[in-house]
């Protein structure tokens, strides 16, 4: 069976979005000819802990640990920050925004460069040239972000000439928060340069949506493979007898509020339907899972609906998939920033698998909408929509006053993990082709 050392930050305990994926490949690839060896660091900065994440690992794989020095102990001593550090630039306090903490992004920008986990590059080339020379395997893969992983994988490739799959989970100089970095002209031409460097010269680039591919090729001109996010069938298992409760009117959202994705024209048009109906109103009950920005709570309570919010900044995501199904309808909220189109978030393909109606605020020609048209499991809506925004909610509350089944139905088998495991490793195989 070939080998595959797979590079990634993002590993369990640690829970999140960004480790599901390769958790996911890593469960199923063996069943495609591929046995992989993870490395990741011993003691990473982890925002949020997910132990049911653990049993995902097949107990025989092997992973390597191995220390890794960051700066978020200076970080955190600087700011008076005593908890994990904040993706996205999510602030849960208003006080919290402190002239240290914009010094700290500067820094973070101009100085560590790809990111924070830099210092792990060099130890980790030098611990991983030893291993390989003892335990050979058919092709390295790295995963990002952090990019610097992505850095780690280019220098052994470069060594050994080892086959390289670069995996993008997320853009690298177009990613979202990309221009709150405060970067200077000359880290942003390293950014730039390093970017360029990795997609001209991985054996192969993987990237999870088209927008990302289409965004890469105007960087440079090659082939992409576009492997989406996806959906375990295993985590579903059970779960078909749970319907959503009959007493209230449940819309949820799965992930963290940041800024940029606070779908304002909602919150403006459910504020509103309480208003104009009181039984609207007593049955909603907005379910927010993840932590949320102070902007967008201020934004809640502009529309009066404070009171509607249930919330809890983070869940197991063995509970997660309970909680998308017993949701009337699910949130799906896109970031408000220029790549917005090309965002194919996670969540979005276990939203599918819920079965329960989506509402997107996006970009109606984005890559999320095409899936969710694609598979006929919602409605995209752009943040000035309004009065079709409002419809809709009223057509799916009078679903849910009349008891009507508004379970979706659409073809949605590709994007099973497993079936994505497949064409990784179809991957994986024409690197050492």
């Amino acid at each position: 069976m070939k080998r595959v050392l797979i590079i990634t930050y993002y590993w369990p305990p640690a829970g999140g979005g960004g480790v599901q994926r390769w958790v996911k490949f890593v469960k199923y690839l063996r069943e495609f000819g591929w046995t992989p060896v993870v490395y990741t660091p011993e003691n990473p900065e982890i925002q949020v802990r997910d132990e049911s994440l653990l049993k995902e690992v097949p107990e025989d794989i092997e992973v390597i640990r191995t220390p890794i020095r960051e700066p978020y102990t200076l970080y955190k001593t600087l700011t008076g920050k005593k908890e994990n550090i904040q993706t996205a630039f999510l602030t849960e306090n208003k006080s919290g925004n402190s002239w240290m903490e914009r010094l700290s992004v500067w820094i973070r920008g101009n100085l560590f460069i790809p990111d924070a986990r830099k210092y792990w590059i060099k130890p980790s080339v030098n611990f991983l040239s030893a291993y390989l020379l003892q335990n050979p395997v058919d092709v390295i893969v790295s995963t990002g972000p952090p990019h610097s992983m992505h850095l780690i994988a280019k220098k052994l490739n470069h060594k050994y000439k080892l086959p390289w799959l670069a995996d993008f989970r997320d853009p690298w100089t177009n990613i979202d928060y990309y221009g709150e970095l405060m970067l200077g002209k000359r880290a942003d031409r390293i950014h730039h340069r390093l970017e360029k460097q990795v997609l001209k010269q991985a054996t192969e680039v993987s990237v999870v949506s088209p927008g990302m591919r289409k965004d890469f090729s105007s960087i440079v001109s090659r082939t992409y493979q576009v492997i989406p996010n996806g959906y375990d069938a295993s985590d579903m298992l059970g779960l078909k007898e749970l319907l959503p409760e009959r007493g209230k009117f449940i819309i949820a959202h799965i992930g963290s509020l940041t800024p940029t994705r606070n779908p304002e024209n909602l919150w403006r048009v459910l504020g509103e339907l309480c208003k104009e109906n009181e039984r609207f109103r007593e049955a909603l009950e907005i379910q927010i899972i993840g932590k949320m920005d102070y902007r967008v709570a201020e934004s809640l309570r502009e529309a009066a609906l404070d009171d509607r919010v249930q919330s809890k900044p983070y869940m197991p995501h063995s509970e997660v998939v309970k909680v998308q199904r017993l949701a009337h309808v699910l949130l799906l909220a896109v970031n408000n920033t220029p790549n917005a189109k090309l965002i194919l978030t996670g969540k979005l393909f276990e939203y599918l698998a819920a079965r329960r109606p989506i509402i997107c605020i996006g970009p109606e020609d984005g890559d999320a909408a095409g899936v969710i048209s694609e598979t006929n499991s919602g409605r995209t809506f752009d943040l000035n929509s309004y009065d079709s925004l409002k419809d809709h909610i009223l057509d799916l509350y009078e679903g849910f006053v009349k008891e009507k089944d508004q379970t979706t139905k659409g073809n949605i088998e590709g994007y099973e993990r497993r079936n994505l495991t497949r064409r990784m490793a179809q991957v994986l195989n024409s690197c050492i082709a």
